[in-house]
């Protein structure tokens, strides 16, 4: 790929629409070598690039999904005991008596009972795209360690030595800002922050993955989401939920929005009660008026 305009072309052929700065950023993450950071608000299509990314480049995605507590054991590596001391026993039950401590210990800790997690397949298995879902609901200890894997693109596992990545894998960070990350990682990075689409990019979106969507109710159910993601709602819907109300409205056989198709399928765009009762009582004749 050589320009912003082929990343774009090739995101598009596999059914990811992406705006110019977008297309931009991802073309610079792949040309410069760097981690991408994409945050914005949930729903954007941050996940999506990164799933996208892979299926047009023909490789294959590795996702680490952060969550509060997560820790090297669970993003790198970690021992598979339980083969560990079955493989001990075996070495008792063959050597009775005889078992040498320090040959024992070694082939405990050798790579057939290495269980490679996330962030060292992808160093195995680049060219890859790794993902590293919602970095903000890790620890700054998370963060820390995870700037220095990144930056040398190798990490050193005491038993085994160094493993370098022979390509550097394609990394996506995404968060959903529910806390700051730190700047040194930001600083790895580049940069792109992710709005919800305009009004006619999220028509395409629905009119290319939602198969026989027409163009009115396509047009009807993006201009209802927009509206409610100006409301003061507990959980905006992002596009996936755009999509889904798309597909929910086209499994009932409906051909457009109405303020009765609305009242029945509020449970495929609005995820929580309080959320589809503001609704209701503000009167779904508002949320579907031009």
């Amino acid at each position: 790929m050589e320009q912003p305009r082929d990343v774009a072309a090739a995101l598009d052929g596999v059914g990811y629409l992406a705006d110019e700065g977008l297309a931009t950023a991802a073309f610079l993450a792949m040309r410069m070598g760097r981690p991408l950071f994409c945050e914005g608000e949930p729903g954007t299509g941050k996940t999506s690039l990164a799933t996208a990314l892979a299926e047009a480049l023909g490789v294959e995605l590795i996702r680490l999904q952060c969550h509060e507590g997560i820790d090297a054991t669970q993003a790198l590596y970690d021992w598979d005991f339980p083969r560990q001391l079955l493989h001990l026993r075996a070495l008792e039950a063959a050597s009775p008596g005889r078992l040498d401590p320090d040959e024992a210990e070694k082939s405990l800790y050798s790579r057939r009972f290495l269980l490679a997690r996330p962030l060292l397949r992808a160093l195995e298995e680049a060219p890859c795209v790794l993902l590293v879902d919602e970095v903000d609901r890790a620890d700054d200890e998370f963060e820390a360690f995870l700037l220095e894997v990144l930056s040398e693109n190798a990490v050193t596992i005491p038993e085994l030595g160094e493993i370098r990545a022979s390509v550097a894998p394609l990394v996506i960070l995404t968060s959903n800002r529910t806390r700051e990350v730190h700047d040194a990682l930001k600083r790895r990075c580049l940069y792109h922050w992710l709005e919800h689409p305009d009004l006619a990019r999220e028509v395409a979106i629905l009119r290319r993955r939602v198969p026989g969507i027409g163009e009115r109710l396509s047009t009807q159910v993006a201009s209802a989401v927009r509206k409610l993601r100006a409301a003061e709602l507990l959980k905006p819907p992002g596009v996936a939920e755009s999509i889904d109300w798309a597909r929910a409205l086209l499994a009932l056989n409906r051909t457009e929005l109405d303020a009765a198709s609305a009242a029945v399928t509020l449970g495929a765009v609005l995820k929580y009660r309080e959320d589809a009762d503001r609704v209701v009582a503000a009167g779904l004749d508002a949320l579907l008026s031009s």
